[in-house]
Formats: structure tokens, sequence, C-alpha cells
């Protein structure tokens, strides 16, 4: 097989290939050299050496970072909600899957992996990031989500612990092999003993052991302040929990660790169907979450389970259509999970009973094709399936790709983001616009501020801004505006790449040097054009205009930087600027 290397390294330093030409080479030597399988491009950057594997432009499963950020998803050890279980959640310790996170089955990747770290959220973010380096995926830029459970539910200590060792793999994988040079190729091979049989335990005890030994001990405190100029930075941190454990006193725990968006399991948004299901909450509790979380700056993301008892495919349009239509609900995403039927839950016997009757694929990707059709600009889909392998349930959903049964016709930020469409069709880059939703959410007004073309088919960048409806800390004033969110889309580069570092003029640009076309790429490239600053400065001038004197920022960790460039400097758990009015 090193023949084959030899041979298609030269090829691919001299030249580009599109993923079919590629294809068409690696068949041909694979056939030349008589090889029982296909190496994978992760193979082929494996065996160049520190100089060539730089100049190979291959990446693998690139729809990873297209988003601009690396997504890093971790579990927490296992342990039982405090209310108890929902009828239809799988997993926690005892369960019929073994001891897993709560609401997991052990065979979701993100589930696997934590398990193949003995839930050392140290270990498994060095594990992560190194599989990013292995697919040639830039990580400098990662978003962190905390799974497996209600985490705010559990011991502060360990919460902090947690997150602690989540920043320090971060910045102890900087400076292994991170320098002034660049990133030490050579020297992370030899770490992680690559070219290697990743299915080697024996390898992964080893690599354990030396990672183990570099774990020292820290404060949540010090890495953070460590993170905001490591090479590897966390620019937003998410927590999954129950609406009743996301209310103001865990809320602000979340933002002391660092918290960015919170991921609510709403589910449904009626009493008597939450009640049956046994979730531990109402729809007060979900009403009152939403708006002290969107109060304090925090990103919301609502879990929303179609099929669940009780309801009706009429009914699950009708919730889901109520939180996007009544302003005290209007979360910013969603991930809609039709309800599977698995082993071992409540939920199961009442099916074996005949006193249940699952979700078909069918009525599921009917409910969330005509949910999708009234989606606005400012919301995001991020999911639509669960992560959990379709052979693991007795019933409902059967297919792991819903997403693809789904119509297509969609506002989402997600089916407009300019780096996930160029993976489908050529980018509108002309007569690029600035657009501002204005909206009363939460009792709050927002203002959702877009780089787009004229016709919104592309999205380039986006900020959430709002007034919020109540100071809940002392950063936040009576004349303080909130920005919930900055974010430039396209795929990830790294955290100072000056060829990068180019802007542009808004409007019609006709010049082909100063056109947005011509900074993108063919590969939908956006990040690092100035595009960021200039829908920051559009919410400072609408906070302005309406008598506010303080912008308040929820920056994650590792974005800290960014802001105090711009004028922004630390107080408490946010980035704040004066504004003159």
């Amino acid at each position: 097989m090193s023949d084959f290397f030899k041979e298609i390294i030269p090829v691919l330093k001299r030249k580009k290939l599109n993923p079919k030409e590629l294809n068409r080479l690696k068949n041909k030597l694979a056939k030349k050299y008589r090889l029982k399988k296909i190496p994978t491009n992760a193979e082929i950057l494996l065996n160049a050496n520190s100089k060539d594997y730089k100049k190979l432009n291959l990446i693998t499963k690139p729809t990873r970072t297209l988003s601009g950020v690396a997504p890093i998803a971790l579990m927490c050890k296992p342990h039982k909600c405090p209310h108890g279980t929902c009828i239809y959640c799988p997993g926690g310790p005892g369960s019929e899957f073994g001891d897993v996170p709560q609401s997991y089955t052990g065979k979701e990747p993100s589930t696997m992996r934590s398990i193949r770290n003995n839930y050392d959220p140290y270990l498994i973010v060095m594990n992560r990031l190194e599989q990013f380096v292995v697919l040639n995926q830039n990580p400098e830029k990662t978003e962190v989500i905390i799974q497996g459970g209600t985490f705010p539910a559990l011991d502060k200590n360990y919460q902090n612990n947690f997150v602690c060792y989540v920043f320090k793999a971060m910045n102890d994988f900087s400076k292994l092999f991170y320098s002034k040079n660049g990133f030490n190729w050579t020297k992370f091979k030899q770490f992680f003993e690559l070219p290697g049989d990743i299915f080697d335990k024996n390898r992964t005890r080893r690599i354990q052991t030396k990672l183990l030994k570099l774990k020292s001990k820290s404060t949540l405190l010090k890495e953070q302040k460590n993170n905001e100029t490591s090479k590897i930075r966390c620019v937003g941190l998410t927590i999954e929990t129950k609406p009743d454990w996301g209310l103001l006193k865990q809320a602000n725990e979340m933002l002391e660790q660092g918290c960015t968006r919170v991921e609510l399991g709403v589910q449904a948004t009626d009493d008597k169907i939450l009640m049956f299901v046994n979730r531990g909450h109402g729809v007060k509790e979900i009403i009152d979450s939403t708006r002290i979380l969107k109060d304090l700056g925090l990103k919301i993301n609502y879990h929303m389970m179609p099929g669940l008892p009780l309801s009706s495919p009429k009914k699950d349009l009708t919730m889901l259509k109520d939180t996007l239509d009544n302003p005290d609900f209007r979360p910013d995403m969603y991930k809609i999970y039709p309800t599977m039927v698995m082993k071992g839950t409540a939920l199961y016997k009442l099916y074996k009973q005949g006193k249940y009757k699952p979700i078909t694929t069918k009525t599921a990707s009917n409910i969330i094709s005509k949910f999708k059709k009234h989606i606005p600009y400012w919301i995001r889909i991020m999911r639509v399936q669960r992560d959990i392998p379709t052979f693991m349930s007795e019933a409902g959903v059967d297919r792991t790709n819903l997403r693809q049964y789904i119509a297509k016709d969609c506002n989402c930020i997600r089916c407009r983001e300019a780096g996930l469409m160029s993976r489908n069709k050529s980018i509108n880059t002309k007569n690029i616009k600035l657009f501002v939703e204005e909206y009363e959410a939460s009792q709050g007004k927002e203002f959702f501020i877009s780089f787009e073309d004229t016709k919104r088919e592309s999205l380039f960048g986006y900020c959430r801004l709002r007034f919020p409806s109540q100071c809940l800390r002392k950063e936040i004033t009576d004349n303080s505006a909130l920005i919930r969110e900055l974010h430039v889309v396209g795929t990830a580069v790294g955290i100072e790449n000056p060829e990068q570092n180019q802007d542009f003029q808004i409007g019609t640009l006709k010049n082909k040097k100063n056109s947005l076309t011509h900074h993108i790429g063919e590969e939908g490239n956006v990040q690092h054009k100035g595009l960021g600053k200039k829908l920051l400065k559009k919410a400072e001038q609408i906070a302005r205009q309406n008598n506010k004197n303080k912008v308040v920022v929820i920056s994650g960790i590792g974005v800290r930087e960014y802001y105090k460039k711009l004028g922004y400097r630390k107080e408490g758990c946010y980035v704040v600027k004066k504004l003159n009015i």
C-alpha cells in the first residue's frame, strides 16, 4: 500500500482534483497495486509528511464544519433525572441498554465516544480534536454541546469540574501541537500513533495514559482565561436541560460555566400530554424558562416530539406552529425528534398492550414538511431526527436520514447557509443586502440582522439583538441591548488567517477585485471578510436609535478577544460596550 501513497501524494500536491476525479485516480491506483480496499482521504493525509500534508486539498466529511464551527458533543456520566423518568426515555443507570446516559442507548456516535473515554471530558475532547485533524477539518473554533440528561441537576462541583476539563483539553491540545510555525503534523502523528489501527484497544490505552499524565489539576476560571487566547477556542457552549431546570438559579450557573446556548426539552406545549408522559413540568415552566434565558442573553433551542401519547398529527402541527405564533415561546432554533418506541420504557409497554399507536415515517415527514413552510427567516432547524440508530428502536420513524424525506421549500437558516448551500448549488453572491427582521418574543423585542442575497436564498451572516423584558443581572441595565448571537457561516477557517482577513463593500459589486464572489471562492468561505464587524455595527446603531446606552454581548469564551479589539471589555459573564446617544 505504501506504493499507492508514494504515487498519489505527488499528484495531489500538483493538482487540485474534484471528488469525481479523485475517486477515479484512487480506483485506478488501487487496482494497479492490487489493494483489497481503497484508501480513504484520511489515510492519504496520514501517510503524507509534514511538508506535503499542508498542500493536499483533502477534506473528509466537509459538512461537519460547513456551518463555520467544529462541533464537539460529549456526554456527562449516566444519572437519573431528578423528577424520575419520562415514559418514552431509554437509557440511564441500570436501563435496558446498561449504564448509559439518560435518553440514549449507547450506540450513538457521541455516546460511544464518551463510553470509550470513560465519560472523562478531557479524554473525549482530545479524542474529538484528534478526529478533526485526521479529517483535515479546522478545529480552531469549536462549539461544544453537553448531553446525557439534566446536566444542571448534577452536583455543582461535578458540573464545574466537567466544564473545566473541556476547556483544559482545548488549551493543552494547543500547547502540544501548535507553535509559532503552525501545527506540528509530525508530533501529532507520533503522539497519537498514526497511521495506526483505531480499533486497537492497546493503542487506545497507551494514548489515554499519556493524556491523563497531562491532565493536571486546574480550575474553571483559570482554563476559561487561558482559552481566550488559546489556538483551539470554545466559541460556543451548549447545555441540554429541562425547562424546570432552566430557571434563574440554573441559568446563572450555566452563564458562569461559559454557556451561550440552552437546549430545552420542551417536547409538547400541552399540560395534559406533559403530565401523561411524566415530564416533570408544565407549559408555565417552558414559558418562564424561555423568557429568563433570553433575558440573560442565551440562545434557545427547543426539542419537540411529534407523536407523543394523547396527541395526533393535527395537534402536533398545531403545537409546533404555536411555538412560532405565540410570543411567549418563539425559540431561535429547533430539534424535532419524532417519538421512538424503545425497549424497557413505559411507552414500550403501552405499545405492546395496544394502547399507543406510534407515529410513522410518512406522518412525521408530513408534519415537519408542513411546519417548515411557516418557518421565518430567523429560525434554524438544527435536526429532524434523533441520532439513535433505528435498529435500536421497536417502532416509530424507521429512517435515520428523515431530513431527506422532508420538503425542501424552507426559509430556515440551515437551509440557506452559504456554506451548506455550496454543497448542492452555486451561491448567489450578487447584490448582497442587509436585512433587519423585528419581532416580539418573551415580552422583549428581537432584531434579526442578516447579510443575504436580495432573493434571500443565500445567508452569509447574522446577528440576534434583544431588548430584554427584565434586568436579571447587574451587568444588564434598563438601557441595555443584548447581543445573543453573532455568526458568520461558511467553512470553518482558523482564528488567525491573514489571507482571509479581507473586507468588502456592501451593495452591488461590479468591480471584480472587490466582489464578494472573488473573496468567497467556490467553497463558500465567508469567514474573516469583515461581515461580523458590519453586523455588530448595525446592532449598535439600532441600540442607539432606541436610546440604549450599553451593549451586552453573551460571548463564547474563545470569542472575547475578538470583541476586545472592537472596543468591548469584560464585565462579569459578558463583554460590554458603552454607547454615546
